[in-house]
């Protein structure tokens, strides 16, 4: 099972994992990452796949009650107006004529990401979205104090992916690069993959709205 998250200037981090724990992991592209991991039975990938109307998802608004004082990590996806967008002017501008809010920035940033790996979930149904705050704070059994980016945050994350038997090694060659939060978090992804693969995931929501062929949720 793969979780993916995104990784900057090396494009996407990916997690390898399997029943008995870590495999491997690498960066790349996101097509990339899915090749490398074949066969795999789920991919998980920490961006908003899919928007079923014109308001906000149920599955960002559920996500940031479910995590609590982290809920602002839950960015709410993009409209489907922005996305046909090219430029942030003309998203905002498309936004305006249909009387909705305007994006920030750091969502429009979003919109490559979510191009490149909703062309791939409409013809591949081992695509799912998985947000890691929402995987950790079900693998706490409650809300998390501390920020990842933060020294006991970061520690405490990993202590609970080896909790749930995804021990990271401390030296990964593969991803060097790439922030150790994004690593810490393509691992939660990819726990959160291997319970939708075994059938012990939940969603948010649940039932999970639908976009054409998507399932619209945020699973862990």
């Amino acid at each position: 099972m793969l979780g993916v998250d995104a990784a900057g200037r090396h494009g996407w981090v990916g997690v390898l994992v399997d029943e008995s724990g870590f495999c491997g992991a690498r960066t790349g592209a996101f097509g990339e990452l899915i090749e490398w991991s074949e066969p795999v039975l789920c991919v998980g990938v920490d961006i908003p796949i899919g928007h079923a109307g014109s308001g906000p998802r149920l599955a960002d608004l559920e996500a940031r009650r479910f995590v609590g004082p982290r809920g602002s990590s839950v960015f709410p996806a993009p409209p489907p107006e922005a996305l046909r967008a090219e430029t942030y002017e003309e998203a905002n501008s498309a936004l305006a004529a249909a009387g909705r809010p305007r994006i920030s920035r750091q969502a429009w940033n979003l919109m490559p990401g979510m191009k490149e790996v909703e062309l791939v979930a409409r013809s591949d149904p081992r695509v799912h979205e998985v947000h890691p705050e929402v995987s950790f704070r079900h693998l706490a059994g409650e809300e998390l104090s501390w920020s990842k980016k933060t020294w006991n945050g970061l520690l405490l994350r990993r202590r609970l992916l080896r909790g749930a038997g995804v021990e990271l090694p401390d030296v990964l060659e593969e991803v060097v690069g790439a922030a150790a939060d994004d690593v810490v978090d393509a691992a939660a992804v990819a726990w959160s993959a291997r319970r939708i693969a075994t059938g012990d995931a939940s969603a948010l929501p649940d039932p999970p709205e639908v976009d054409g062929t998507l399932e619209v949720a945020i699973w862990y």
